[in-house]
């Protein structure tokens, strides 16, 4: 005797669609009504007292349909709209509901008329679709439904599952009241709360297992899907208060998300990057070699700032772990606070502020001064020294500019072959160094006197670059007339009290490592990281990874993709499309990128694979890290 298979039983109403039909048609059938947003709210009303069991179903329905005053020809445009409305998870896996149609039911309390339509896209015949049928006057109003069908009574569907008598293991997903009751009732095994469109509280309690989406369902099942691990259950931790948008991103793609508005020391680090797919964060957040050693699941890090010296780039790449940054966001910002604490050096405004905040009246032209005319020496000509040199010449400034690597002038600017040229010509010199540790202290006691006498220094970019003690002695002793620090060797973990060498000194600017927190940098940053996270997670690409072989991959259509990290030894290629031949594995593209010790190998495959070729890829001599997407 065959054993039945499982019967999968679909609600429809936010589950195979994101909204509920009879709230649609209301908006196209009231929308010109004056009172168009109260008869709504009412119906939607009714339609969650239904769902959730407050009132009955039969009750729900007569109240909604004599709100919607509706006509049969506003059926064929509900179609079209419900038509744009598939759950994005359940129109990804189209292949699930084709491969297993005689087992896939429709139970709803929904209609027919537009029920049917919709699911036949997805190979479900009318004959397994079970709902209420509308009825109608010679006119073509809708002014009821049939009473006798029993999905049009309380507990209709636990009555219509009934009838139906299913073999085998049945499961029901659903979104509501109705739903549950069947799995209650004792004539379905399982209920999986589908949350993708809605979360209802009494539906996910009651259920044997919550679904924030079909691939969720799909997972726990071992069915086919669209992707091999469902996004919920990747766990993404956002450190240091990163803009909300980069949470709405991710959250909005899938990914269970965790913000927290602080950095973590260490010892809390290791204990919460357990289990953590994704680690999100700024410049505090240290990621030491003990952290990476805690974190068994990491796959990526998002550092939602410039700089990535607090994360071990070395170890990370050992790891397999990659790494991203946001190099291009907060440019814009930084160069406008560097113009704006240019021109108030230059004019000594700050020292003119403070004296009136005092109750001092010092009007003076003394050690003021226009900037046109006068000479920028900008140290590092990367994204942010070239954007400056642009906007400086714009007001009129003269630009020379020093960089270790060659840099090609933009504009008038000048290039220096050495920083004692730069430092000699410049009556302010503006750095923008990189983060690389053989620049401590690159400008000290020693370079502060080939400067000027009285220029100004700005310091945008890492705090360890400048000597603060030789700074400090410099502006006290009438050297330089003035300085804007922004960074500091050592920054607090969190805002409250902090000291510096520089303060109290006259026509010194201090921030709090502030250059690059505009709303605009923030969301501009909120958007980028998360972009290149989800664009590695969902598809392998490493395009502007900092620490790893960068691979851009074209779209991938209907294939398996296997994704290879491993140490940069001979022979490995050839170990891995061994264990593809074994397995007759059809491969239709491959993608390889190494540097000087890993390399990244992406295969597509055009058939289903046998699962033992998956051990074998992990079992790989010099395998950093092996997943699967597709």
């Amino acid at each position: 005797m065959v054993e039945a298979g499982r019967k999968y039983v679909f609600d429809f109403d936010s589950t195979l669609t994101q909204v509920e039909a009879l709230d649609v048609l209301a908006e196209m059938t009231l929308q010109h009504k004056s009172n168009k947003a109260e008869i709504i709210k009412e119906i939607q009303e009714i339609t969650n007292q239904g769902i959730d069991g407050d009132i009955s179903f039969t009750e729900s329905l007569e109240r909604r349909i004599k709100l919607l005053n509706a006509h049969k020809d506003d059926l064929e445009g509900l179609v079209r709209e419900l038509q744009q409305k598939i759950s994005k998870s359940i129109a990804s896996n189209k292949e699930f509901f084709h491969q297993f149609s005689d087992d896939i039911y429709v139970i709803s309390c929904g209609f027919k008329e537009f029920i049917d339509p919709i699911v036949e896209e997805y190979n479900i015949p009318s004959e397994r679709v079970y709902a209420n049928t509308f009825e109608f006057d010679d006119q073509g109003n809708i002014i009821g439904f049939d009473e006798d069908n029993v999905l049009a009574t309380h507990n209709g569907k636990i009555k219509c599952l009934k009838q139906l008598d299913l073999d085998g293991e049945v499961q029901v997903i659903g979104d509501g009241y109705s739903d549950y009751v069947m799995r209650e009732a004792g004539i379905a095994d399982k209920f999986f709360a589908y949350t993708e469109n809605v979360h209802r509280e009494k539906a996910a309690n009651n259920a044997d297992h919550v679904a924030p989406n079909l691939d969720e369902f799909l997972f726990v099942n071992d069915l086919p899907r669209n992707i091999s691990y469902p996004k919920n259950r990747i766990k993404i931790l956002l450190l240091e208060n990163v803009h909300p948008a980069a949470f709405d991103n991710l959250s909005n793609d899938g990914f269970s998300v965790e913000l927290v508005k602080h950095s973590l020391p260490e010892e809390e680090l290791i204990e919460h990057i357990k289990g953590v797919h994704v680690l999100g964060i700024r410049s505090k957040t240290q990621v030491t070699q003990k952290v990476l050693d805690a974190a068994d699941k990491l796959l990526v890090i998002g550092a939602f700032c410039i700089g990535t010296t607090q994360i071990d780039l070395e170890y990370t790449k050992k790891r397999g772990v990659v790494v991203f940054n946001a190099p291009y966001s907060n440019t814009r910002s930084v160069v406008e606070m560097a113009i704006g604490q240019i021109i108030m050096l230059m004019r000594n405004i700050f020292t003119r502020s403070t004296e009136i905040h005092a109750g001092q009246w010092n009007k003076t032209a003394i050690n003021s001064r226009e900037v046109r005319g006068k000479n920028l020496g900008i140290v590092g000509y990367g994204n942010i020294g070239k954007q400056l040199s642009v906007l400086a010449e714009a007001i009129g400034m003269r630009v020379y500019y020093y960089d270790v690597l060659e840099r090609l002038a933009l504009g008038n600017a000048i290039k220096c072959n050495t920083l004692e040229e730069l430092l000699a010509a410049s009556d302010v010199v503006s750095l923008h160094v990189d983060d690389n540790k053989s620049n401590k202290n690159f400008i000290g006691e020693n370079e502060i006197q080939q400067m000027r006498d009285g220029a100004v220094l700005v310091n945008l970019s890492r705090g360890f670059v400048v000597d603060i003690d030789a700074l400090a002695s410099a502006l006290k002793s009438g050297k330089l007339g003035g300085a804007a620090v922004d960074v500091y060797p050592s920054e607090p973990r969190s805002n409250g009290a902090f000291e510096t060498a520089l303060q109290g000194i006259p026509n010194v600017i201090l921030t709090p490592h502030i250059g690059g927190s505009t709303e605009e940098a923030q969301r501009n940053i909120a958007d980028f990281v998360p972009n290149k996270i989800m664009d590695y997670i969902n598809s392998g690409n490493t395009v502007d990874a900092v620490n790893f072989p960068n691979i851009r991959l074209p779209k991938q259509n209907k294939a398996h993709r296997f994704l290879h990290i491993h140490k940069n030894v001979p022979g490995i290629m050839a170990k891995i499309n061994e264990v593809l031949a074994k397995y007759e594995m059809n491969i239709t593209g491959q993608y390889l990128s190494t540097d000087s010790e890993v390399g990244y190998v992406i295969t597509d495959l055009d058939k289903d694979y046998n699962k033992g070729v998956l051990k074998d890829l992990k079992n790989v001599e010099n395998t950093i890290k092996f997943r699967v997407l597709y």
